[in-house]
């Protein structure tokens, strides 16, 4: 099985939901995002969400569009993205990471060479949130044959005769966007989530990770009780940034973004005790 089938396995025989946090690779600096990436396992990191950062990233709210501007500001390339990964799979073998962007510098890249190189270093999945299911064939063929995931999303207003279509050549897990808009800029109500987890179930066996509007443990834990994966990305991401708003020195940034990651870890997977 591939590292994310395999993660989510040892989840449900635990009756634990996974706890996935969001970094932008290169934020704020190459070295110092590094040493949070590497320290996210033990911090209580199931499955880690890896930004590529990108000039343009529509999806996002300012939050996580602050972090790409940091993170091009300090040098990271789509290259760099790859090499930390490959530097972080020189000690870990098991944590699954998945690429989070915009296909732009997939494109530039090239779409087959990207899936080649991404499979080398490490990655285990892709999410490519302006690559709608009706494209992303030019991705997702040779993405399948270097053996990646590709995760879609689902939103509020994905109806059912959509779901088929984002379901169709889907892989890894499914990903619930929990609001009709950018990330980290407001939540859905605990009730509407679980409704919608409720009928992506009832389509598909993949496992359903729910993002886009957490952003305290108290409800990182209260999605944990019905997803299979709780996604935080711009809670954790805002930390980053306020303490290089303070010029906080790079070992306490990180040791404050980690103490944050382990506060979340713990309400995800004590969640359902």
């Amino acid at each position: 099985m591939s590292r994310i089938a395999t993660r989510f396995a040892e989840l449900k025989a635990q009756n634990r939901a996974a706890f996935v946090p969001f970094i932008t690779a290169g934020d704020p600096d190459t070295e110092t995002s590094f040493a949070i990436l590497t320290k996210l396992p033990k911090a209580g990191a199931d499955i880690i969400e890896l930004g590529m950062p990108f000039s343009d990233p529509m999806a996002d709210g300012p939050a996580i569009q602050a972090s790409s501007t940091r993170a091009l500001k300090a040098g990271m390339t789509l290259n760099g993205t790859l090499g930390l990964v490959t530097r972080f799979r020189a000690n870990d073998k098991t944590t699954p990471i998945v690429l989070m962007g915009y296909y732009n510098p997939i494109h530039a890249h090239g779409a087959e060479r990207f899936a080649k190189d991404a499979a080398q270093a490490g990655v285990d999945g892709l999410i490519v949130v302006d690559l709608p299911p009706e494209e992303d064939a030019v991705l997702r063929t040779p993405a399948k044959k270097a053996g990646l995931d590709i995760v879609r999303l689902a939103t509020p207003t994905t109806d059912d005769a959509r779901l088929k279509t984002v379901l169709n050549g889907a892989g890894g897990f499914l990903y619930y966007v929990s609001v009709a808009g950018i990330t980290g800029t407001k939540s859905s109500s605990e009730g509407d989530m679980k409704s919608a987890v409720t009928r992506l179930k009832r389509a598909t066996s993949l496992p359903v990770a729910v993002g886009f509007g957490i952003k305290t443990p108290e409800q990182a834990a209260a999605t944990a009780r019905f997803a299979d994966a709780a996604v935080i990305g711009s809670a954790i991401v805002t930390r980053i940034a306020e303490a290089v708003t303070v010029k906080k020195p790079n070992t306490a940034l990180v040791n404050d973004v980690i103490g944050f990651c382990e506060t979340l870890a713990k309400s995800v997977h004590g969640a359902r005790a």
